[in-house]
């Protein structure tokens, strides 16, 4: 749902999906080809938020902040399910993975990779394309080219679903069995290790082929 505060309404952009499960309050704005998942609060009540095109917020994130603070996530930000950012700086193609909380004042660079369960405190300033992890949270290596376009393959999938969302999602009544029909939904992105594991074998898959 989206909700005013005070003399505040939010902006969100014709081609962005807010789920109605959602909670959208106040100073927001939203660009192009976003995606808010059921269960996030995006709450502009005390200070902005600014979530530019392109960014995915999904399932029971939080975004909030302190009075007056704007929080930004720049263009292809992707802030995995149940993560937390407060009153913080996401930069453009940066990958925030689940249950992650990013607190106030820190800035996460670009094309960066925060891991599951990682705690980044308040001021820390993560450089460009650094692959971050722990509590407190350490950076541990740069973001290969390969891990970059992973990530990014990962975002346009999320930046392709609100135009998906609009055609296709819709209230039903449940079915009581398994249709004959069903149909089977494609692998269009494998997790990182098993992208890894495949690396190889196509390796050698093509060494062997041109022999």
């Amino acid at each position: 749902m989206i909700y005013a505060f005070e003399d505040f309404i939010p902006v969100v952009h014709e081609s962005a999906f807010v789920h109605p499960q959602a909670a959208v309050t106040g100073n927001v704005i939203i660009g192009r080809d976003v995606y808010v998942g059921p269960g996030a609060a995006i709450r502009g009540d005390w200070g902005g938020i600014v979530i530019e095109d392109g960014c995915n917020v999904q399932e029971n994130c939080t975004i909030h902040m302190f009075p007056g603070v704007v929080v930004t996530l720049e263009t292809g930000a992707h802030i995995g399910h149940g993560a937390i950012v407060h009153g913080a700086r996401i930069g453009a193609n940066s990958l925030i993975v689940m249950n992650a909380v990013i607190m106030d004042n820190a800035v996460v660079g670009q094309g960066c990779i925060v891991g599951a369960l990682c705690f980044v405190p308040t001021d820390m300033v993560i450089p460009d394309r650094k692959v971050v992890v722990g509590n407190p949270a350490k950076i541990v290596k740069d973001v290969s080219d390969d891990m970059l376009a992973w990530k990014s393959d990962g975002t346009a999938l999320y930046q392709q679903l609100p135009s998906a969302m609009r055609a296709s999602w819709r209230a039903v009544d449940p079915l009581r069995e398994v249709p004959a029909d069903r149909p089977v939904q494609s692998a269009m992105l494998r997790n990182w290790k098993d992208t890894q594991r495949q690396a190889p074998a196509m390796s050698e898959t093509t060494r062997t082929e041109t022999r």
